[in-house]
């Protein structure tokens, strides 16, 4: 029913298509790819027959390529059908809807906001979608929770994780024909399991629930960072309306400036160090000493590669209410860039669980 077809440049082999963000894009809504080609766009021949063929044996033909080649793509279909393209995007031939998308976020976009709702509107049904999110949930966990709920599904619910920089999102895709008891099992058991990382089941960024839970208990937060270099802050002002809940954002990377701004003795510095539990605490009390803030957020730790002998992606993050202040001390794992985004996303989390 479902085909999809990859044009590349086969004459540049370092240049690759990277169609995912498409292909996600479609599984979320429901689109089942029954075969998937690959096409060298500088063999027009085997372009063409591959189209016809596909054009021929499906009822939605979806050719994926890089933007540049766009151009190109629409000529192949329509040599491959002998209809012209009236509308941007699509081309209907016959009983045979065919879509032209560039591989990018863009294309993503496409397939949202334009293929789905064609695609739906021609396939006479509607596909419902539940989204669970996730901070730095286990991987252990989560492939036991997946595999209790594909169980659970009996085959008649499609299940899709991925996770970026430690923020997992689930995707629980079924028709409208799907029976609700064991739609509501599948959810049951995935937010039961996960609980303990699930701050969402909307499809939203831990910036956004976190902002929004400032803004209805009418709170402020600051943040002190060091290793993060002010990627905490930054996600939250990210967010429309953040103006309103976001008192300071501080990057205090070096010792005197910890000790400075936030308050961080000198003592702590020398006999416990820059990364510590203690620094975190003073770091995020500061924070909390100028009366300006009800949430504080405060983080150090080593990204790597050196780490001054100790494991890169060892961290303190420190979340402060005017109650307490609470430091966590999670080791993270991957490259300098993935353990600062993670640890942003951790922070976020933990100062949205501190106050939900």
């Amino acid at each position: 029913m479902n085909a999809a077809a990859v044009l590349i440049n086969n004459r540049n082999p370092l240049s690759a298509v990277n169609f995912s963000a498409v292909t996600d894009a479609l599984l979320a809504g429901g689109v089942f790819l029954d075969e998937t080609a690959i096409l060298p766009y500088d063999a027009p021949v085997t372009v063409t027959s591959t189209l016809a063929r596909l054009v021929a044996e499906h009822r939605f033909v979806y050719l994926i390529c890089d933007g540049a080649l766009l151009p190109s793509a629409r000529e192949a279909l329509e040599a491959a059908t002998g209809e012209k393209f009236t509308e941007e995007y699509h081309l209907n031939v016959k009983e045979t809807t065919c879509f032209v998308l560039p591989a990018d976020e863009r294309g993503a976009e496409i397939v949202k906001n334009e293929t789905i709702p064609l695609v739906d509107e021609k396939r006479g049904n509607m596909y419902l979608r539940t989204y669970l999110r996730t901070v730095c949930a286990p991987t252990d966990l989560v492939r036991t929770a997946l595999k209790k709920a594909e169980e659970a599904a009996q085959g008649k619910l499609l299940l899709h994780m991925n996770t970026t920089f430690g923020n997992g999102r689930i995707e629980i895709i079924y028709d409208r024909n799907t029976p609700k008891m064991i739609a509501d099992e599948v959810i049951r058991i995935l937010a039961t399991d996960l609980k303990d990382y699930l701050y969402s089941m909307e499809d939203e960024g831990i910036e956004h629930r976190l902002v929004e839970a400032l803004k209805v208990r009418r709170m402020h937060i600051s943040t002190a960072e060091s290793f993060t270099g002010g990627g905490v802050g930054a996600a939250i002002v990210s967010v429309a309306g953040a103006s309103s809940v976001f008192y300071e954002g501080l990057n205090t990377y070096d010792s005197g400036s910890k000790e400075e701004r936030l308050g961080v003795s000198s003592f702590t510095l020398k006999q416990k160090g820059a990364v510590s539990d203690q620094t975190a605490y003073e770091m995020a009390a500061g924070l909390l000493r100028s009366g300006k803030c009800d949430v504080a957020v405060a983080t150090t730790g080593y990204a790597g590669p050196d780490a001054e002998g100790q494991p890169a992606g060892l961290c303190f993050i420190a979340i402060g209410t005017k109650e307490r202040v609470r430091v966590y001390r999670p080791q993270l794992t991957g490259n300098r860039e993935e353990i600062t985004k993670t640890a942003i996303q951790l922070a976020l989390f933990l100062a949205f669980r501190e106050i939900k």
